[in-house]
């Protein structure tokens, strides 16, 4: 860092100069990154999953997606009965099948099955199966057929792909309306929490940086392995958020170091070596805690941890390079465009004083310490309850607003039609051609089962290979029909015997998730405790930490199941519950709150530790450190709940979800954690909080982080 400080000090405008060069290229090769992601559902799959292994060997076999890729629900005024009514429902079946996408289109025409029709007799539904083709060729078929029937007031879209197309369009314009809504707030805020026009324009500038450069860097990621749409609302989120918090450090170090040595190389090169070292520190540990979601096979979560990991990197690197860069050819004009109350304000921030608010409210916790932590500890449990009743779902057309077509052809599947055929669970048995009364007796056997309504008649559709679609008596994931699932599996049968589908998919992801949680957790917990005992040089503070941030993720968990499983605040929110969490969610918010509470217990232990190393006793150096750090951590968690919280506005729930269940264990853990819980347990522990055996203490002694620059 003391490099670093020299470098920026002598060169600031060649630094400068580089940040603005890279930032064009990101505006011109990164920007257009939205448009290139992957939105397929199936982003959320095991690929090694028997479900998906079962659609793909068929698929293979028969030149055909098992799987429903197109649903059109015809409104037929004169009703299916009549010449008009079945001369419509003909030509529409015409016109999707001209597609060179589609392989077959199935209704009520060609089987005279009922289910195809509605309760009233005036609308039916045909289903289109799609021929083997890519993300994009299937972005592009949907489009056509939109355009083939844009004029056709009777036909209404779904299914699989046109939902995927109509996320992609979803999303970016949540993305505009999100940027629109949090950077005037975001400015807004800055303003007051700054106090100065100048300095606060540096966290924003910070964070636009992050972001183009975050696209360039997930852009080159996506040439090389494809990633989800959904990955660019956490980049967008985590870079804007990361970027401010790390420049309110920056900043609000340098302003306090200007305060007490006057400018010069001195204030940069103390700013990067105590707040750039622990903005250092902080994006590792961001960086770390989201790569455990590289251990999950599914394309959507290990999309988010590539952009974590992308974000975090980013944002740490602009914070320490150009930020400084633009702080040295300011100069004291960092707190230009102030008004002089404001001026005096941030002179007795940067004070540091003894008689400020955080200083009293840390020695009142700290003379009831037990009280306080029972009071916090039992808050954040109460809270977390509500977890333990936790219901899970997938992702299908439900996750759209009502205003797109394939939630508005979702929902009146399932209210006027019987038990859909939009998501039958298929059976691949390898059975050689002579065994077709072996395979028949199969099919009998699934049709026996109590949970099967119909079962068609196999069908070869490859050397060795044959199709058996069921119909469960239940509708999506109902338990009627996972219970089937597991049935068709444990079926005794001689020949190999597949099964996929919408229930098969969600048994398997569900099962996938569980086998790799174990895992990835293993090694969150074991890198940030190995990160925390560097920088504090202590086994007692980083186990106090992961306990918290455990507190923290129960708390926030109870009230995700609160809003979107029981669908409370429904009408503020904007969004209609589907009672259950979309199974990927936990474990993605564990990862991103997780490394949210990581990063500001750094930032709280950084200041704790400079103070204790400087010779202060536990509880001056406690005391000293979060009047030092309790505005900055309260900003900056304020301000990351705007730029996270932000994204509480999707039309995509499970989007919307997140952006509130980060924002909420944001705002505990800068609240009740920082404010009581720290210092509270900080107090009762005393000076044991800085104990490790001789060994470790010897190793950190060597090589961890040691400062002394307490000061003013």
């Amino acid at each position: 860092m003391t490099r670093l400080a020299t470098i920026v000090f002598r060169r600031p405008r060649h630094v400068l100069g580089a940040g603005v060069a890279f930032m064009l290229l990101g505006v011109l090769l990164g920007a257009p990154v939205v448009g290139l992601l992957s939105s397929s559902t199936s982003g959320f799959e095991d690929a090694s999953s028997e479900s998906v292994v079962t659609r793909d060997r068929l698929e293979q076999a028969s030149g055909v997606n098992p799987e429903v890729g197109l649903v059109a629900l015809v409104q037929l005024h004169s009703g299916v009965d009549t010449v008009a009514g079945r001369a419509k429902l003909a030509e529409v079946a015409d016109r999707i099948e001209n597609d060179p996408a589609v392989a077959g289109v199935t209704g009520f025409l060609g089987t005279g099955e009922t289910a195809f029709v509605s309760e009233d007799r005036r609308a039916s539904y045909l289903v289109a199966a799609m021929r083997p083709v890519a993300d994009e060729a299937a972005t592009d078929a949907a489009e056509r057929i939109e355009r083939e029937f844009a004029a056709d007031d009777a036909v209404t879209l779904g299914g699989r792909i046109i939902a995927s197309q109509q996320i992609r369009d979803q999303v970016s314009g949540d993305l505009a309306r999100a940027e629109l809504l949090a950077f005037p707030l975001l400015f807004l805020l800055s303003l007051v929490l700054f106090r100065g026009v100048i300095a606060s324009t540096l966290p924003l500038l910070t964070g636009g940086l992050t972001i183009l450069l975050s696209f360039l860097v997930l852009r080159i990621v996506n040439e090389i392995t494809a990633l989800s749409v959904f990955a660019v609302n956490l980049v967008i989120g985590l870079s804007l958020g990361l970027a401010i918090d790390y420049s309110l450090l920056i900043v609000s170090r340098y302003r306090e170091e200007l305060a007490r040595v006057g400018s010069g190389l001195q204030p940069i090169r103390t700013t990067l070596q105590t707040a750039g070292r622990t903005v250092a520190y902080s994006a590792l540990t961001v960086a770390v805690a989201l790569a455990v979601l590289l251990v999950f096979p599914q394309p959507f979560l290990y999309s988010m941890g590539v952009g974590g990991i992308v974000a975090a990197l980013v944002s740490g690197l602009a914070a320490l390079t150009v930020l400084p860069a633009v702080l040295v050819l300011l100069g004291p004009r960092v707190n230009a465009l102030a008004p002089a109350r404001w001026k005096r304000a941030s002179m007795e921030d940067v004070g540091g004083r003894e008689t400020g608010f955080w200083h009293r409210l840390t020695t009142v916790v700290m003379k009831r310490p037990a009280r306080v932590a029972v009071a916090s500890a039992t808050l954040l449990i109460v809270l977390g309850l509500p977890f333990l009743r936790v219901e899970f779902t997938s992702v299908d057309s439900a996750v759209l607003p009502l205003s797109t077509s394939a939630r508005q052809v979702s929902d009146a599947l399932e209210a006027e039609f019987p038990p859909e055929r939009t998501a039958p669970i298929y059976v691949a048995v390898a059975a050689p051609g002579p065994a077709a009364d072996d395979v028949a007796a199969l099919a009998d056997a699934i049709g026996g089962l109590p949970n099967a309504s119909f079962v068609t008649v196999p069908r070869p559709v490859g050397a060795g290979l044959w199709q058996i679609r069921v119909i469960s008596s239940a509708t999506g994931l109902e338990e009627p029909s996972l219970d089937l699932v597991r049935e068709i599996r444990s079926l005794d049968s001689p020949y190999e015997i597949g099964v996929g589908g919408f229930a098969a998919g969600f048994i398997d992801q569900r099962e996938s998730l569980a086998n790799h949680l174990p895992i990835a957790l293993s090694i969150l917990i074991a890198t940030t405790f190995l990160l925390l005992f560097a920088m504090t040089g202590s086994l007692i503070l980083p186990f106090k930490a992961l306990l918290m941030n455990v507190l923290t993720l129960s708390a926030a968990f109870g009230v995700m199941v609160l809003v979107c499983q029981d669908g409370r605040l429904e009408g503020l929110l904007d969004f209609t519950s589907q009672g259950a969490l979309e199974m990927t969610q936990p474990i993605l918010l564990f990862a991103i709150a997780f490394a949210l509470s990581t990063d500001y217990a750094i930032f709280l232990l950084s200041r704790i530790k400079e103070a204790y190393d400087s010779g202060l006793s536990n509880a001056e150096s406690v005391a000293w450190g979060l009047e030092r750090t309790g505005r900055v951590i309260t900003s900056a968690a304020l301000l990351f709940t705007v730029a996270i919280g932000a994204f509480s506005t999707s039309e995509i729930v499970f989007i919307k979800l997140l952006g509130l269940g980060t924002a909420v264990a944001v705002l505990l853990d800068a609240t009740v954690v920082r404010a009581f819980l720290v210092p509270s347990l900080m107090a009762l522990l005393g000076e044991w909080n800085w104990w490790a055996p001789a060994p470790l203490r010897r190793l950190h002694d060597r090589f961890g982080l040691r400062e002394s620059s307490v000061g003013g």
